[in-house]
């Protein structure tokens, strides 16, 4: 699958689970790390870790897993890095603090 339909899957998959303000960035120009991030949040640890685990066990069943997950326990900053694409989910607050869209703002928004 392509690193654009993967982000996209990834988002959707996200959304699902009721992840808020979802943003995929292209950082392929401006990163060798991947070529996509998707960054969103959620309104509480339970929904944080919610997200992730959900986007981890479907990513799974399409033979796509993760190759690191970081945060889960915590639930305040889950990173999961499918290859291509980088996942953030936040917790609402944390997100606001190290603010990544901006740090990442001259990638195109998708």
């Amino acid at each position: 699958m392509q690193p654009k339909k993967i982000a996209e899957l990834l988002r959707t998959l996200a959304e699902d689970k009721k992840a808020e303000d979802p943003v995929l960035l292209d950082i392929s120009k401006i990163s060798s790390l991947a070529h996509y991030f998707l960054i969103a949040h959620g309104n509480s640890d339970r929904h944080v870790k919610s997200i992730a685990a959900h986007l981890v066990d479907e990513m799974k069943k399409r033979k796509m897993p993760a190759w690191h997950v970081e945060g889960l326990t915590e639930g305040k900053w889950v990173l999961l890095d499918f290859g291509p694409v980088i996942v953030h989910v936040f917790y609402h607050e944390t997100r606001e603090f190290y603010g990544l869209e901006r740090l990442w703002g001259e990638a195109k928004k998708i």
